[in-house]
């Protein structure tokens, strides 16, 4: 390790709290730096030495710590430990699954490192440089753990431009094929993790997903942006009387319909290819030919960045005031934001906006987050971003 990162006066306070982050305005100076993503040993302006991880000269995030112990030696038996402390960790929170978000970044203290599980298959985000100039030991160390079929890449993040790295999505290793199925809660789904959106499913809402089952119990449910149609799945399972799910996306809908097949549902639920804005408004004027008395609204992360968080939040408020206009007394929306961007706070406000502009008086039933393989580290409020809730409108 060549490598010496020296931070500012008084900026080693978040890192000794525990945040993995070192940004660039708040280092000093740097010795001997090697290639972006180099590993490189962090330490105070007073010489204390705070760790080691990444360090990358163009990067806004300069440094990523990965350990506390600048001793510790990054390589095949490091990653081997790391990511069997987070496989025991989902063990722990959902026994007898095979799929899962297996490791998340910086919670599981792999900075820039996203693994989701799919039985055989695993599907790697790798979103810093340090993480790319690792994946020989991380591919190998997946291998010694789990023996997976194969393993891909889908590295289309945009995120990566920032460091440097291409956007490509292909297969690291064995084979994966185009369609892969996996269960879920007692439910069978099939995914396209190359072709389809994120990694190729939406692991974060799996807990609220099964949350709302004993909701879903008897009602006629309205699932927007349904994409591979898990929530829509899961009302069927829990015996709603009736379930309709809409998704803009063609592929989206066709895996949700296909879905249905798989789990035996096809007479139980219709899929349609709809824009979901257009369906509330036919439903917030009493239009819409289903007549639902539960709305599951799950859109794609309106913010990405800061400058787009006021749009955002203007076209989330307006989605969700049609959703409570169509209720009436006793209905239930079951609503989420996923942009870390969106803090609790403002979303909740963003709720009782929309109820006072759709006329509706509604409870707050619960006010939840994202899955637990899904964790949220304590000291990097970073790695909060789902925000999910479930209203209840009583008059």
């Amino acid at each position: 390790m060549s490598a010496l990162v020296v931070l500012k006066k008084r900026e080693d306070k978040r890192i000794s709290q525990g945040h993995l982050w070192a940004f660039s305005n708040e280092i000093e100076r740097v010795e001997q730096p090697g290639d972006p993503g180099c590993v490189a040993e962090l330490r105070s302006s007073e010489g204390k030495p705070l760790g080691i991880g990444f360090y990358h000269p163009h990067s806004l995030i300069a440094f990523r710590l990965l350990d506390k112990d600048p001793r510790a030696v990054i390589g095949r038996e490091w990653f081997e430990r790391k990511i069997s402390d987070a496989l025991a960790r989902r063990g722990r929170h959902y026994p007898g699954s095979r799929s899962f978000r297996l490791c998340f970044g910086e919670s599981d203290g792999l900075p820039g490192l996203v693994i989701d599980r799919y039985d055989s298959i695993l599907v790697l985000q790798v979103l810093s440089a340090g993480m790319e100039r690792c994946l020989g030991f991380i591919e190998q160390a997946l291998g010694a753990l789990l023996k997976p079929q194969g393993i891909l890449l889908k590295n289309d993040v945009e995120s990566r431009r920032l460091e440097g790295l291409p956007l490509e999505v292909r297969i690291l290793s064995g084979e994966v094929p185009e369609t892969v199925e996996f269960e879920e809660e007692g439910i069978r789904l099939a995914v396209c993790p190359q072709k389809g959106q994120k990694t190729g499913y939406f692991f974060d809402q799996r807990d609220n997903r099964k949350f709302l089952r004993p909701y879903f119990k008897g009602r006629r449910v309205l699932d927007l942006y349904c994409y591979v149609g898990s929530f829509a799945l899961n009302a069927v399972l829990a015996g709603a009387k009736e379930v309709l799910g809409a998704d803009s996306s063609a592929k989206a809908v066709e895996l949700a319909k296909h879905n249905a097949k798989l789990n035996g549902f096809q007479d139980k639920v219709a899929i349609q290819k709809e824009d979901a804005a257009g369906m509330l408004e036919a439903f917030s004027r009493g239009e819409l030919p289903f007549n639902p008395d539960m709305v599951v609204l799950d859109p794609p992360n309106l913010a990405p960045t800061k400058k787009s968080l006021a749009p955002a939040l203007r076209l989330y408020s307006r989605l969700n005031t049609m959703a409570l206009s169509g209720l009436k007394t006793g209905g239930l929306l079951a609503t989420a934001s996923c942009s870390h961007h969106l803090p609790r706070g403002m979303f909740a406000e963003m709720l009782r906006e929309a109820a006072m502009r759709a006329g509706k008086t509604a409870q707050l039933v619960a006010l939840r987050s994202q899955a637990r393989d899904h964790p949220v580290l304590l000291a990097m409020p970073e790695t909060q971003y789902l925000n999910f809730a479930l209203l209840e409108v009583i008059e």
